[in-house]
């Protein structure tokens, strides 16, 4: 008795100690946790390139993984980058005529009240949303920066888990405490929703972008571009999405007596973008990942919160794991045991 108790100190100790050095690497590393997701999202996304190149292309390891880096480096960098020379200038702007800004928003405050008494929003408070909105652009260039960071961050990783490959994922199989069926179920979900998101977010900012810089530009709005690019990344803003940009827009073009374009890019914003977010979102993301919508927009909620820009894939997944480990527990430890259903294998 004395030994199975001893034994169980040691295991408690070994725990508490695992637990303690564990939070303490988290909460330490906490600025980097956003690349490490960010590296084993590619993995998941590249591995079997990976392993093409060098299993039956015969390639060497470090020349199949550079190869990969250079064009995730080339893919990534890129587009921010230029996104950082268009939007520098612009916001440059925005903070230099601050006073100019204020008074085109108190036009249009005036033109709303004219039209719409009922509107019980007082003019401070007009104001204050715009000093709070004119003192969010500079963080957006801060955040480049940490993006950028990221980036390199996740692509050095990432260089590391290609080189690991099978061994690495072995390893990593051995450590999960789970049935085969259940691992093997595991792996297809994050597999699924991964792919899904990281594939279809973008896509849907794009198109939604594209969508409405051609509205914008009918319209006659300067900077369509610029109007169009803020459009297709409000898509991650959960619930109000894209309308967050493009009802000021609206506003203003009323404020400027243009009512008869207003109502028409309203309209046009409302039907066309908006369902170009509900087709994209709701059907394509679902198709690659059988992703249930209410995961999707509270999952991006949750990721948010937790991990930032990289919680646009991590939040639906921490979401569909809750789901799929009650369902691995009742099927592994219920009374009336379930069958898994049958998925691909781990590999």
């Amino acid at each position: 008795m004395d030994a199975i108790k001893n034994n169980v100190i040691r295991q408690i100790v070994i725990l508490l100690l695992i637990a303690f050095l564990g939070i303490v690497i988290v909460w330490k590393l906490s600025y980097f946790i956003p690349g490490f997701l960010g590296s084993a999202a590619l993995y998941i996304m590249f591995r079997s390139w990976y392993f093409k190149l060098t299993e039956k292309r015969k390639w060497k390891k470090w020349l199949a993984a550079t190869t990969l880096i250079l064009g995730l480096l080339v893919a990534m960098v890129g587009p921010v980058y230029l996104m950082v020379e268009v939007l520098t200038p612009k916001i440059n702007t925005v903070l230099s005529n601050t006073d100019n800004i204020k008074n085109n928003v108190l036009k249009v405050y005036a033109y709303v009240q004219e039209k719409v008494p009922q509107v019980s929003i007082s003019q401070q408070q007009v104001l204050g949303f715009v000093q709070k909105g004119v003192g969010i652009l500079p963080l957006i260039l801060n955040a480049t920066a940490n993006l950028f960071a990221n980036i390199f961050t996740a692509l050095f990783i990432f260089y590391f888990l290609l080189m690991g490959g099978r061994a690495m994922e072995a390893a990593f199989r051995s450590y999960i405490p789970l049935a085969r069926r259940s691992r093997q179920e595991v792996w297809k979900e994050t597999q699924n929703l991964v792919i899904s998101n990281a594939i279809g977010i973008p896509f849907l900012a794009l198109c939604q972008g594209l969508v409405a810089i051609l509205a914008y530009w009918f319209c006659g709005i300067e900077g369509a571009v610029l109007w169009g690019a803020l459009t297709g990344f409000a898509t991650i803003i959960p619930v109000i999405g894209t309308m967050v940009v493009w009802v000021p827009v609206c506003i203003y073009l009323l404020a400027k007596g243009e009512t008869n374009y207003a109502i028409g890019l309203a309209l046009y914003c409302f039907i066309i973008v908006g369902s170009t977010d509900n087709v994209i979102r709701f059907l394509f993301l679902k198709k690659f990942g059988d992703v249930h919508p209410l995961i999707t927009v509270f999952g991006v909620i949750l990721g948010l919160n937790l991990f930032g820009i990289v919680g646009l894939i991590f939040g639906p997944l921490v979401l569909s794991y809750f789901l799929m480990l009650i369902r691995i527990y009742r099927a592994e430890y219920g009374e009336h045991e379930e069958a898994l259903p049958e998925r691909g294998g781990d590999s």
